[in-house]
């Protein structure tokens, strides 16, 4: 399934049927009085959050969603029958914008999770509203209201605990096969993933997290270079952040702290709000390195770098140093979870 991430779509709400003006007409009741029933109500238009869809692809080639209109009113206190509401499900994680204003209409952050996005319009008066005793015979009534109209924008933000951050060929996905059952794409050449990819990090039998591998990014991608800038979106809800750095890069002329910093510089240009997130350092494919070299070439890059905060030396492919790091993940994620508020607790407040 092609991985879309980005729709734009129409949704119509439906309008309100008429109120009919109407009188009650019998053998032997020549002044029946009004009996002009109420219009139904249009349908409205639904967004719900579905832990089974991974992607926007619905909305990739339906791009208009139109509820039916509700029934007109008729004679004998008839009222019209309103129309069923249509319900469109997308991704956990899914925001939606009004593409005209920019407005945030929901951001469907948990399963089953439903927002009213285009609301119908109601019903009209029959005629059996006006009577009263100056008003006998009212032939007065009014027509449905319009359903809503907008113009969407939806973006995926994929839910995880973690993103990783790098150049392409950094070790990204080979890391995320390495400590999940994910199974992303793996070759020797850059831009190999071209979509993002999730993995369900179990640590023990009660606790785990979820890992995000995004396309690697380029010198630039904040204007537009690359894939990844696309994808950055989707570290927004991200707790921690790793930046793997391929510390014995496969060309000699490349220099791994000219790309470190060029990374965080980018992160910076595209969001202030993602360039602050807690952010460790991932030096990988230490197996390429001399056993002897390894402390050397390891401190040599932080000295240059100037990186005081956490770092972790690792041989994705190998497996060396992955545990340590995995452990050192949950325990973080753990204590920024003990430091949240308790929703239930705001809510009860």
């Amino acid at each position: 399934m092609k991985f879309i991430d980005e729709a734009r779509i129409d949704v119509i709400a439906g309008n309100g049927g008429n109120g009919c003006a109407s009188f009650r007409r019998e053998k032997f009741i020549p002044m029946g009085g009004p009996d002009g029933g109420d219009g139904g109500r249009g349908g409205s238009v639904w967004l719900q959050a579905d832990r089974n869809l991974n992607t926007l692809v619905e909305y990739r080639y339906t791009r208009t969603f139109k509820a039916k209109n509700g029934e007109g009113g008729r004679g004998s206190d008839c009222y019209g029958k309103g129309a069923d509401d249509i319900v469109l499900r997308v991704p956990v994680g899914t925001v939606v914008q009004d593409d005209a204003t920019g407005e945030v209409l929901a951001d469907l952050a948990a399963d089953g999770q439903k927002a009213l996005i285009a609301k119908g319009g109601q019903g009209g008066l029959g005629n059996l509203h006006f009577k009263s005793s100056t008003n006998r015979a009212p032939r007065q009534c009014t027509p449905g209201e319009e359903g809503e109209e907008r113009r969407l924008h939806m973006e995926l933000k994929v839910l995880a605990d973690v993103g990783l951050l790098g150049m392409p060929n950094a070790g990204k996905s080979t890391l995320i096969r390495a400590i999940s059952a994910a199974k992303p794409k793996v070759a020797d050449y850059p831009f190999t993933t071209l979509h993002p990819n999730l993995g369900v990090v179990r640590v023990d039998s009660e606790r785990s997290f979820v890992v995000a591998d995004i396309p690697g990014l380029i010198e630039g991608a904040a204007e537009g270079a690359g894939l990844g800038h696309q994808f950055l979106r989707h570290l927004a809800r991200t707790r921690l952040l790793l930046h793997l750095v391929d510390l014995a890069p496969f060309n000699p002329e490349t220099d791994p702290v000219r790309e470190a910093r060029a990374i965080v510089e980018e992160l910076r240009k595209y969001d202030e709000d993602l360039y602050r997130k807690p952010r460790w350092l991932v030096l990988n494919k230490t197996d390429l390195i001399d056993a002897e070299e390894r402390a050397l070439n390891v401190t040599a890059f932080l000295q240059a770098y100037g990186w005081e905060g956490p770092v972790f030396a690792i041989s994705a492919i190998k497996g060396e140093g992955v545990q340590p790091l995995v452990f050192a993940i949950m325990d973080h994620l753990d204590a920024v979870k003990r430091a949240e508020p308790d929703p239930e607790e705001g809510a009860a407040a």
